[in-house]
């Protein structure tokens, strides 16, 4: 699959932009160079994507006539473009830098979807372009990468100069699967493999690639930590979330979500990596306990200190005490359990520590927020906030709900994390 990328004059790596310390002062220049169309009516818009952006602080929601940027804490939106000539099915943000990766959606005849925008909204201008054969699936940013995610291949560009660095195949990737870390001394990138259940792991300043047979279906949704060192994913059949480590390609722990088949929507791993989140079609949110910790880390410590560490682990058949905090509880699991290896799987999994119930006809992304809360944004253009008990779980308390766009909208393509 050819590719041809075009280049501004004067590209500097994001490092070296401006970035929006006030999220107020993005310019409102239109990315097409349309005039703006302006705070109208949103009867008529219609939700095509949304995308956290790295550390979940905000996110972005593109639209069919532009896009819009929403503050998390407090909840609020921050900036938007409304463009005449169409939306954007894809925006990616990078951090809060004033770079986006956009790509046409909806009837947006200036952006086709097989076309990437780099735009700088700091100088009001496109400072590259990347255009396919094929349509683009997704785009993940990092600060030293452009990865372009297509059905069954991968681009990786060098940000600075746009140079292609690497072409990795996949099998059939339609939800456009890839997950990079942001951690400044790691570069990790996940995504399937080129057989049915497998996770290809590129830790490229190591210049090592893992293949991790994570299921015998295939992959649905993944997410990676921060400092890229933990991956979680599930399968087409929605029951199972497994936790592995990408260096070896150990598994560390299995959680279940349910019974019954169901498609994941999204999984989120806390900065602290205490918790794992999970949405699917079943309308519930899970948070799950995770058995996995740094060796040597602080328990009163609110975040992880990523210095390259290293991770302990115990199997699920042993006691999970010592890797437990002492300021947490556990998941649940059935009275039955001691009897693994006799009665079926399920009696000896582990399930669900938290839940919060949500309108099942809505798709939902979710996100940590500070403080044990949970952030979820759906497809209508609904915005929740809940918080769970760290100690006993149970049922999430909501904390705050908003309706940041108030119109029916058809399933929207949701960021791969």
């Amino acid at each position: 699959m050819s590719s041809q990328v075009s280049t501004s004059r004067g590209l500097l790596p994001p490092g070296k932009l401006g970035t929006y310390e006030s999220p107020h002062v993005w310019p409102l220049s239109a990315p097409t160079g349309q005039p703006e169309a302006g705070r109208g009516d949103d009867q008529d818009v219609r939700l095509l994507s949304a995308a956290w952006n790295q550390d979940c602080g905000c996110f972005a929601a593109g639209t069919s006539n532009g896009f819009r940027i929403f503050n998390c804490e407090p909840f609020k939106e921050t900036f938007r473009r409304d463009l005449k000539s169409g939306g954007f099915g894809i925006v990616e943000m990078l951090f809060r830098c004033n770079i986006l990766a956009l790509v046409g959606g909806g009837s947006n005849v200036q952006y086709p979807p097989n076309k990437v925008m780099i735009w700088d909204d700091h100088q009001s201008r496109c400072i590259g372009e990347f255009a396919f054969r094929s349509d683009v699936r997704a785009v993940k940013l990092a600060k030293d990468y452009i990865v372009i995610v297509l059905e069954r291949k991968i681009y990786v560009y060098n940000f600075t100069d746009l140079k292609l660095l690497y072409q990795i195949d996949t099998l059939s990737n339609p939800k456009g699967l890839c997950c990079l870390s942001h951690h400044s001394n790691t570069s990790v990138l996940a995504c399937p493999g080129v057989h049915q259940g497998h996770v290809r792991v590129e830790h490229f300043g190591l210049k090592m690639t893992k293949t991790i047979p994570a299921h015998d279906s295939h992959i649905s949704c993944m997410a990676l930590t921060m400092d890229g060192l933990l991956l979680a994913t599930a399968s087409t059949k929605g029951t199972l979330i497994r936790i592995f480590n990408t260096m070896d390609g150990t598994r560390l722990q299995e959680v279940r979500r349910g019974l019954d088949k169901a498609e994941i929507y999204s999984i989120a791993l806390s900065p602290n990596v205490q918790w794992l989140a999970v949405s699917s079609d079943k309308g519930t949110v899970h948070i799950f306990s995770l058995r996995v910790r740094v060796a040597g880390e602080d328990a009163s410590n609110e975040q992880r200190t990523l210095e390259g560490p290293r991770m302990d682990h115990q199997n699920s058949s042993s006691s999970i005490d010592p890797l437990v905090q002492t300021n947490t509880g556990s998941n649940a699991s059935s009275s039955l359990s001691f009897m693994r290896g006799i009665l079926p799987k399920y009696f000896s999994s582990e399930w669900s520590f938290a839940q919060f119930h949500l309108p099942e006809v809505t798709r939902y992304i979710v996100a940590f927020g500070a403080q044990n809360t949970v952030m979820m944004v759906g497809l209508d253009g609904s915005f929740y906030r809940c918080s769970f008990d760290q100690v006993n779980g149970g049922q999430m308390l909501q904390k705050e709900y908003f309706r940041f766009l108030k119109s029916d909208t058809p399933p929207f393509r949701t960021s791969a994390t």
